[in-house]
């Protein structure tokens, strides 16, 4: 019979946002596997991180309360007034319209607090301070780019001014939208975890560049001309790889380089012979 133990504190930052179209979560923690517990997020509904004695009930039943049109304060309410543990919870919400709350029980350990901002709510407990929660929302609020980029640099952000005040191991992003995720059949656009990871902001950031590698569309007007210089380059960069060409022509490396795309799963960017994502190039040339 394997004997649990009381749940630790989840001393973590977080943020949790809306550009408008999509809804995330950030997070970053001196905890294993923080995504496992704090992000919660529904396409045009809202999303919501629970932290510090977290209470991952929040999660469903806060999505259920936004999704039936309640405002995040509203939400925050109802989940901490049904909850007798809720001094020790900390609780982050952004609503389908860019409302935002935040929530710190009395009981949560210093540093302990958050800011809200229409469409963000940032918080955190253990932190090193208030800098950290200043630096999420200020950075998202600045930053340009979609959801993803703005998420990762506040995360990043936050981690810079100190972050949790034990230390680090895990991170996680969650970005949803309606119809984003696998195939179009489910809204589960990002889901990004480093579970145990002396740097684990700067792995996931690693990873969200890999996600679009993998999961972004071709940008069909950055398609490079296939030259005699770009087949040179190609046959190089399959011979740093071990990959044999069949032949010293355009086809033979052709053939080669579907192959290794083949392997690497990036069969869906290759566009013919006559232009090349350039996606393909960087990974092949190994600078991803």
């Amino acid at each position: 019979m394997v004997r649990r133990v009381q749940s630790p504190t989840v001393a973590t930052f977080s943020i949790c946002a809306t550009d408008g179209r999509d809804f995330g979560v950030a997070v970053a923690s001196k905890f294993l596997a923080v995504g496992s517990v704090v992000p919660w997020a529904g396409a045009g509904i809202g999303a919501l991180a629970t932290q510090a004695m977290a209470n991952t009930s929040y999660g469903p039943r806060g999505l259920q309360l936004l999704s039936e049109g309640l405002p995040a304060q509203q939400v925050v309410e109802r989940l901490t007034a049904a909850d007798p543990e809720r001094d020790h919870r900390q609780l982050g919400i952004v609503d389908r319209d860019g409302g935002s709350s935040t929530y710190t029980g009395s009981a949560c350990f210093d540093w302990a607090g958050g800011r809200t901002a229409p469409g963000c709510a940032g918080q955190g407990n253990i932190l090193s301070g208030p800098e950290v929660a200043d630096a999420l929302l200020d950075t998202f609020l600045a930053s340009s780019g979609d959801l993803c980029d703005r998420l990762l640099a506040a995360l990043s952000a936050g981690d810079e001014a100190g972050g949790d005040r034990r230390g680090r191991e895990s991170a996680a992003l969650l970005v949803v939208r309606k119809g984003g995720g696998y195939g179009g059949l489910d809204d589960r656009m990002i889901d990004l975890r480093v579970d145990d990871h002396p740097e684990p902001v700067m792995e996931l950031q690693r990873l969200a560049r890999l996600w679009r590698v993998y999961f972004e569309e071709t940008d069909e007007g950055a398609l490079l001309p296939v030259d005699e210089e770009l087949v040179r380059r190609l046959r190089l960069g399959l011979h740093r790889r071990g990959i044999q060409v069949g032949g010293e022509g355009r086809d033979s490396v052709f053939l080669a380089l579907e192959a290794w795309a083949g392997m690497e799963n990036l069969e869906e960017r290759l566009r013919g012979r006559d232009r090349l994502d350039p996606v393909v190039l960087t990974m092949l040339e190994g600078q991803l």
